[in-house]
Parts: C-alpha cells; sequence; structure tokens
C-alpha cells in the first residue's frame, strides 16, 4: 500500500504519539508499504528525512508558546493538498489529528482518499488545565469536525468510545495500544539502579510521563511523606523546575529511553499515574509488563487498563486522600503487592505492537475498500472503575 501518515508531533519530540508512529513504521517497513510522514519543521539538523523506510516531508512551523519543543506546522489546505496529490496514497493515517490534521483531512476529502484517524489525545480537556477554559468549546468542535468528516475514527479505549460517539460521530471502532514485552518485563529489574535512587533501601513509587500541566504530577506531593518509599519521576517537560520544588524530596531522573527506561520501570514497586485526560495511558501499560502494580485515576484510558483490587487500584478524580490510601495498602503488603504484580504482567501478555499494527492495517484495507465500521451499541460501559 501507499500510506500518508500525518503526524501532529513527530520526532525529536518523543510523546505517546510519536511512539505509537513509530512502532506503525517499524510494521510497514517490514510488509514493504510506502509511507510518508508529513510532519511539523524542527530546528534539530541532525534529524534524519527518512524515519524507518519513511520518507519525512517537513512542512513550515512555529514553537508552541510556553511549550517550545512542540511545534505547529504552518500553511493551508491547498499546501498539504499538493503535497498528498503528487504522493498518491491509497490511504492517509491522521495522528492525533488537530491542526495540521484538521487541514489534512480536509485535502483528503478534496482529493477523495479515505481516511483513518488516530484519536489519541484529549485537547479539548486541557483548556482549562491551560487556564483557556473558554477555549474548550471550540476545541471540541474542531475535534467533532475532524472525526464527522474522516472515513474512520480509532480509538484506544471504551472511555474514548463512548465519548466520541456521545458527541454523534459514529464511524469509530476501537484500536488499542501494543506494548513491547520483551524491552518492558520484570527481568529488568536492577538491584544496582534501586540504590543509586533509594540508598536507604526505601520502597520506590514512580512516575513516567511528560512533566507537563496536564499530567497534574504535582498531585503526588500527597505521598511525598510516605514512611520508607521514594517516589521517583522519570521524564522532562516545562514543568520540572516547579515539580522539582513542590516534591523537593522526590528523585528527578530526566527523560530516559531504551533499556535504560525498561530498567527504571521494572525497578519501581509501585506505578502511579495522576493524569486525568489519558485516552489511553502507554505507560500504565509498560509498568505492567514490567511487573509493577499501578494506582491510577478512574477516568479515560486507565478504566480498560487497571482491573481493582486484581493489578492495582483506580482512585476518584480529584480524591487524593484515595490516592494515598491506595499507594499505602500497597506499599504497606508485599505479598498483596507481589499478587498483583504477576496479575498485572499477565494481564497484559498478546498486546503486542506487530499483532496491534497488523490490526491497523486491516481498517486501513476497510477504508480503501469502502466497508463500513462495524456496527456496535452506542454506550459500551467499563465494568472497571474507582470503587468507593
Amino acid at each position: 500500500m501507499r500510506i500518508a501518515i500525518v503526524a501532529e508531533s513527530f520526532l525529536p519530540l518523543m510523546n505517546g504519539v510519536t511512539h505509537s508512529i513509530l512502532r506503525v513504521l517499524e510494521h510497514l517497513q517490514e510488509r514493504g508499504d510506502e509511507v510518508m510522514v508529513i510532519a511539523p519543521s524542527t530546528s534539530d539538523t541532525d534529524v534524519s528525512s527518512v524515519v524507518k523506510g519513511a520518507y519525512v516531508h517537513r512542512l513550515p512551523s512555529v514553537p508552541l508558546a510556553g511549550y517550545t519543543n512542540v511545534r505547529v506546522a504552518l500553511g493551508g489546505v491547498n499546501r498539504v493538498k499538493r503535497i498528498l496529490a503528487d504522493f498518491a496514497p491509497d490511504v492517509v493515517h491522521l495522528a492525533s489529528p488537530f491542526v495540521l490534521g484538521w487541514r489534512a483531512v480536509q485535502a483528503a476529502d478534496q482529493l477523495g482518499i479515505p481516511t483513518v484517524a488516530i484519536y489519541q489525545t484529549e485537547v479539548p480537556s486541557y483548556a482549562a488545565r491551560y487556564g483557556v477554559p473558554f477555549l474548550e468549546n471550540w476545541a471540541w468542535n474542531r475535534v467533532d469536525n475532524i472525526h464527522l468528516l474522516a472515513t474512520r475514527t480509532l480509538v484506544p479505549s471504551t472511555f474514548a468510545l463512548n465519548q466520541l460517539r456521545g458527541r454523534g460521530i459514529l464511524r469509530v471502532d476501537m484500536w488499542r495500544r501494543g506494548v513491547d514485552t520483551a524491552r518492558f518485563n520484570p527481568a529488568k529489574r536492577s538491584t544496582a539502579w534501586r540504590r543509586s535512587v533509594a540508598p536507604q533501601g526505601q520502597r520506590i513509587i514512580g512516575y513516567v510521563g511528560r512533566l507537563a500541566v496536564e499530567k497534574q504530577v504535582e498531585d503526588l506531593a500527597v505521598l511525598a511523606d510516605l514512611p520508607d518509599t521514594k517516589l521517583v519521576i522519570v521524564g522532562d517537560g516545562p514543568q520540572r523546575e516547579a515539580l522539582q520544588a513542590a516534591l523537593p524530596s522526590a528523585h528527578f531522573a530526566g527523560f530516559l529511553g531504551g533499556d535504560s527506561l525498561a530498567q527504571a520501570v521494572a525497578g519501581f514497586d509501585l506505578f502511579v499515574h495522576p493524569g486525568e485526560f489519558e485516552t489511553f495511558c502507554q505507560t500504565i501499560q509498560e509498568a505492567m509488563a514490567s511487573g509493577v502494580p499501578v494506582v491510577a485515576t478512574g477516568r479515560g484510558g486507565p478504566l480498560d487498563l487497571v482491573e481493582n483490587s486484581r493489578t492495582g487500584w483506580l482512585y476518584e478524580p480529584g480524591n487524593l486522600a484515595q490516592l494515598r490510601g491506595y499507594v499505602q495498602d500497597l506499599m504497606g503488603d508485599d505479598a498483596k503487592r507481589r499478587a498483583f504484580a504477576a496479575a498485572a504482567t499477565a494481564s497484559v501478555q498478546g498486546r503486542t505492537w506487530p499483532v496491534l499494527s497488523a490490526d491497523l492495517v486491516r481498517h486501513y484495507n476497510e477504508v480503501v475498500a469502502g466497508i463500513p465500521s462495524e456496527a456496535g451499541p452506542t454506550e459500551l460501559t467499563s465494568s472497571k472503575g474507582p470503587s468507593a
């Protein structure tokens, strides 16, 4: 196939969207597909124009105010339309579309090229967290317009599926995320690494993710004084300096990748994720694959990933006393924590990227063939939620 992937963000910025694209590119390269990625330009001159066999077409861009490593592509619909017309793809993959993706879905529609839109980021809900709640309705209108125009939208969780169908977007199917269980597994646990971050032998409470407002990492301050524990924060972002001031006893490891990240995650005794706006939350899957139980907020993607009283705990959004109580429950009971850890690892087996990428290609083929989205109930609910 000829596939154009329109990326709202891409290398050198590494985030959940970029990670998913890279794993998909690996699969498409193995299949022998011809792929082009359309992405914002970058100031990094060392970035290659070919990534995993795909040519990367960079559009002029400007940095996002207050978040300079995120860049917003410039140019109108006609510019994207010319690029797509020249490449003549069979299908256009819209990765977390919002700005560039809105232009691309219009361009593809005008050219008669089917589109698969990946709903991966709950952008409208970020508005209030960033102090601009008046933009939330505008942002939801943009999301609605993109996904109503797309041939098919793929969502990573039951929560996201219900959210979009509730807004009248009906051409929606589920496409979850894979996890590399060879990279993330309990065997990566390192006593030396644990001693380096918790020299007094404390149990380690870990977080991995961007240090940005929408991740609500400051909520972890409620855990800072738990006895015989060490809070370890892995990641970087615009909030790092503020978070270091708010969490002076925590260890900030910075951005980690590759085996260093796998070793860190496997070295945790418990993984915590306080963000309320996760459509999926890949880092939870990676922690579970690494043999680490999870405490996360009971909203969004974690509802599908964490099973209460089996693989971890889900707390009511905003209920930080409940967050603290669940962390104490697992940190104070080694046998329970080990049982949760074993169940967490077992729960993610079989969710490999090759399997999930093959499923994505099935969606490509169906939209090219004009096969409609699978009919399903307009309301799907998860049985897993925050317990009282």
